[in-house]
């Protein structure tokens, strides 16, 4: 007869082996469109761009995340195009945040300590090339402070393999499919949010409590 430890680990297998994907389970609609065009905007990618959008907007000044895909050459991607790992996509997020609460540097700060930023080509259980992470860059000041965030990593001795995150111009970021956006606060109980996504964020919101919103604690 099988332990009570195994069948745990093999249910906790099976829930945690769900791909960042599956189509939302809630289908409410989504919430309005606002007005943007006042904030600031920084993309992102680091695995699952469920995980990033819910972690970056918990935190203080960022106003919205929108997930999508940026890094590739195809035009109009969509989900199932980029999932091929065919299109140079990488499942990314936009971040529109207000500069005089939060600066793009905190920004680098919550991005790369919301990951493995050792991992290549993805972020456990999600990998290829769509899952790789990359920090994207739109002026010489961005990808300055991204080269210097990163020079800083590998002399702290934090990490005991080199970061592998890239570093790349923004060329253009497409908006995912609708059903992706907001969708762990859509589809809390599904079994990647519960036994992946909300799990990282939690650990990251315990270490970086003074960063994160009030009431947006996981």
């Amino acid at each position: 007869m099988k332990s009570l430890f195994t069948l745990f680990f093999i249910a906790a297998m099976s829930i945690g082996s769900v791909s960042c994907g599956q189509r939302s389970v809630n289908n409410s609609e989504n919430k309005p469109k606002e007005d943007l065009s006042k904030y600031s905007k920084a993309a992102f990618a680091a695995g699952c761009f469920w995980h990033e959008e819910a972690l970056f907007e918990s935190i203080k000044g960022v106003k919205e995340a929108i997930s999508g895909y940026a890094g590739g050459s195809a035009k109009n991607p969509n989900y199932e195009m980029v999932e091929t790992g065919n299109t140079g996509h990488a499942e990314s997020v936009m971040v529109y945040y207000d500069p005089s609460q939060v600066s793009y540097s905190t920004l680098l700060k919550v991005y790369f300590a919301g990951q493995d930023p050792t991992a290549t080509n993805g972020q456990a259980p999600d990998f290829g090339s769509q899952y790789r992470s990359i920090a994207f860059y739109t002026n010489d000041s961005e990808k300055n402070q991204i080269e210097n965030y990163i020079k800083q990593l590998n002399a702290s001795g934090k990490y005991k393999a080199p970061i592998a995150v890239h570093v790349m111009p923004l060329t253009k970021f497409w908006p995912a499919e609708s059903y992706h956006q907001d969708y762990i606060a859509k589809n809390p109980n599904s079994g990647y949010v519960q036994t992946v996504s909300i799990p990282e964020i939690k650990q990251f919101q315990k270490e970086y409590p003074q960063l994160i919103k009030k009431g947006h604690f996981f």
